[in-house]
């Protein structure tokens, strides 16, 4: 019997060494994957000169707030790219709840720079 409670408390003690790690690692992990937006490519929209980016996120209230920087982040690389400005237009959003994908579509322009 007093075998099995050394065991037991070899393991409590490896546990208890390990348990910061371990708790460091799943917020790290959690950090992560609450703040990563993806956005699609900038495509042509149907009027001439007009673009058009999508970006989504998931994970608590802010999620529609990186999906929105991330399309806007998204528009202004590509007009920056061709030595223009980005001009924003139309903005439509998608989703309500909190743990939801959240969406931005943005209409937008690139003009030349002032």
């Amino acid at each position: 019997m007093q075998q099995i409670f050394k065991g037991t408390a070899r393991l409590a003690d490896v546990a208890s060494r390990s348990w910061p790690r371990v708790a460091v690692s799943l917020v790290a992990a959690c950090t992560v994957l609450a703040g990563c937006a993806s956005a699609s490519d900038v495509t042509t929209a149907d009027k001439s000169g007009t673009f058009v980016v999508s970006a989504s996120a998931t994970g608590g209230r802010l999620a529609w707030a990186r999906a929105h920087k991330r399309a806007v982040s998204e528009a202004n690389d590509y007009c920056e790219s061709r030595g223009m400005q980005t001009s924003l237009g139309m903005e439509h959003t998608e989703g309500i709840e909190a743990l939801q994908q959240q969406a931005s579509v943005i209409r937008f322009e690139c003009h030349p720079k002032l």
